[in-house]
């Protein structure tokens, strides 16, 4: 069976660590933190980790997955998808794209697979290098930007205190809706992440 390859979106660096853009990339931190391993740097221009999803039947440890982080900014995240994409020889149907979502509300994760991009340069980037654009998401919502603050200015802001208290259940539950979509078949996932 192919691995899965789940790669957290956002931009290197600790002036944007805290950033909405980076929501993707502290999901994935989480998800490795979980399965006790380190995301460490690759040839492939990022960060990542061969863990195991979860728990299948039996006790037995759950499904294989490179989790990783691109080292690039946002808009080049395409380059270091495709190439672990090649590296762990994994297809388009078992890449998870953990990413920010301005038109889901804040605390909301939704799944979907293929679709548009909605003017996220991460997403653009990965479509573009793989030729595809069905490949599956986990969207993390952030909101929209308050009163007319500029999007491209709101996603790179830090979150704000509440929110900061909120991503200790937000973030948790991506990583959760990740072991479901892995465990399940998507409409499955879907139906239990979306009552969330």
């Amino acid at each position: 069976m192919d691995p899965w390859l789940i790669v957290g979106l956002g931009n290197p660096g600790t002036s944007y660590a805290g950033n909405r853009h980076n929501v993707g990339a502290m999901v994935a931190e989480l998800l490795a933190d979980r399965a006790e391993a380190t995301l460490k740097a690759h040839k492939a221009r990022a960060r990542g980790a061969q863990i195991r999803l979860g728990t299948a039947g039996g006790g037995l440890p759950g499904p294989s997955a490179v989790v990783a982080v691109p080292s690039t900014y946002m808009n080049e995240s395409g380059g270091p998808v495709a190439a672990l994409m090649s590296f762990f020889k994994i297809p388009p149907e078992r890449l998870i794209v953990v990413h920010d979502e301005l038109d889901i509300d804040f605390g909301a994760v939704r799944l979907k697979r293929g679709g548009g991009e909605g003017g996220h340069n991460g997403l653009r980037s990965i479509t573009k290098s793989l030729g595809t654009k069905d490949y599956l998401r986990v969207r993390v919502g952030i909101g929209r930007p308050p009163g007319r603050m500029d999007a491209a200015s709101y996603v790179l802001k830090d979150f704000n205190a509440t929110e900061r208290k909120e991503l200790d259940f937000l973030l948790p539950s991506a990583v959760d809706a990740i072991d479901l979509l892995v465990q399940k078949d998507l409409p499955d996932a879907q139906n239990v992440v979306h009552a969330w």
